[in-house]
């Protein structure tokens, strides 16, 4: 049995042994480690540094000075070292066109690849619930781009 496998069956373990349905995943580490499971080592420092540093950059926004419209100041490029996928970062107004289109179509794959899994969850749901009705979520996104573009901004409705 694999490590997953292993923590998904403790994880059955605490919802038979509780009767909990919604689970919180820290009453789940303290169950798995109470029957032994280990608890992870501490990570290297630096790697903890590295990812506030990521999270610093990845929340930055900036305004468009000619719209006024917020936009993500730095983007991830995912790049292949050897047999190592590493995260490069660069700044909007500094990346070339090669590196946003890549920083962007890497983006888009990953909306593509959470709305396919979002649509195969739907799909279940309603498999294994026929006398509900259907849940249907929409993926033309186009129209709630739009609205949410054109809708008023908080600043402008709190004046």
């Amino acid at each position: 049995m694999t490590k997953h496998e292993e923590m998904l069956r403790l994880i059955r373990l605490y919802k038979e042994t509780t009767g909990e349905a919604e689970v919180d995943m820290h009453k789940v580490a303290k169950f798995a480690n109470e029957r032994g499971w280990p608890v992870p080592q501490p990570k290297d420092p630096m790697a903890l540094l590295a990812r506030e540093f990521t999270q610093a950059a990845r929340q930055e926004i900036r305004k468009n000075a000619k719209t006024g419209r917020p936009y993500r100041a730095n983007h991830a490029l995912y790049q292949m070292h050897g047999t190592q996928q590493m995260v490069l970062w660069v700044d909007i107004d500094e990346a070339t066109r090669p590196q946003m289109h890549k920083s962007l179509i890497n983006r888009r794959e990953q909306m593509i690849g959470d709305g396919l899994q979002l649509t195969l969850d739907s799909d279940h749901w309603n498999s294994i619930h026929p006398e509900e009705e259907p849940i249907q979520i929409p993926m033309d996104f186009t129209d709630d781009i739009e609205w949410r573009k054109n809708a008023p901004d908080d600043d402008k409705e709190a004046a």
